[in-house]
């Protein structure tokens, strides 16, 4: 699908891939609501865009998914139908699955799984109705693979992708594409944001971010896929971008290495 005069939908929009993304979209001719919880980076981002004015700001929180459809919805009956919904914010997690509390986990599953769902079923009906429509979900590396210290957010990840998969299943008839981004490791604040099996927040850029690819080159990436009509690529470099193809061909293999290294230090 083209980005050019598309009306994108970007959640997480405030920082990392969700910004990246949008400062490139905006560039191609795309028109951009730019989604997140905080308004004033929300609102700082916009004025930066290619023609800022097109855009506009739509402050929603992912952990509170019952709230999502009537906002979005409401949205699209002001503004008009969105052509493309890139499900990119989210919530990451560190620390074993032994010692994280259930409330960590299910607020990563709130957030990364029902926050994604819920956006997704709000914007469907005007898609169907379109004949066309993207679904772009940032999965991740994780959501293919498991490894120490990810429990909950490989959980969540792996949840994402088996309900975007059906979700292709079922509506390609009615013109809707679903596309899932599984991204390794990428240069963002990720990490510092992350909940603690405790629940406080992890607070440091991880070493394997550091040496992620830039955002920018994961934003290009996303974009040729869009344009490209895949339906899920992988986005990396190193360990985070071979995982998945080791751990297909060579389970037991990688499952080894798993267990004698957390990748995510």
């Amino acid at each position: 699908m083209e980005i050019s005069q598309k009306r994108i939908l970007i959640t997480g929009a405030s920082s990392g891939i969700g910004e990246a993304l949008a400062i490139a979209c905006a560039k191609q001719g795309a028109q951009l609501i730019l989604a997140a919880r905080n308004k004033e980076k929300l609102v700082a981002l916009k004025k930066q865009l290619v023609n800022s004015a097109l855009h506009q700001v739509l402050v929603l929180d992912l952990a509170q998914p019952e709230q999502l459809d009537a906002l979005v919805k409401e949205n699209i009956e002001q503004f008009g139908a969105i052509d493309i919904l890139v499900n990119n914010g989210g919530l990451s997690q560190r620390g074993s699955a032994r010692k994280t509390q259930l409330s960590v986990q299910r607020q990563v599953m709130e957030v990364n799984y029902f926050g994604a769902v819920a956006m997704t079923q709000a914007v469907l009906p005007s898609m169907i109705a379109a004949g066309q429509g993207m679904i772009v979900t940032v999965s991740s590396v994780a959501g293919k693979v498991g490894g120490k210290s990810m429990s909950g957010y490989s959980a969540s990840k792996h949840a994402v992708l088996g309900y975007m998969d059906c979700l292709r299943a079922e509506e390609s008839e009615h013109g809707i594409q679903v596309l899932n981004i599984c991204p390794g490791f990428v240069q963002t604040q990720i990490s510092v944001n992350a909940k603690t099996a405790s629940g406080e927040q992890f607070g440091r850029v991880a070493g394997a971010i550091k040496n992620g690819i830039p955002v920018e080159s994961c934003a290009e990436q996303m974009i040729k896929a869009i344009k490209a009509d895949k339906s899920e690529v992988v986005i990396g470099k190193g360990i985070s971008y071979w995982a998945p193809t080791i751990y297909r061909f060579f389970p037991n293999t990688y499952r080894k290495i798993a267990a004698k290294k957390n990748f995510r230090e």
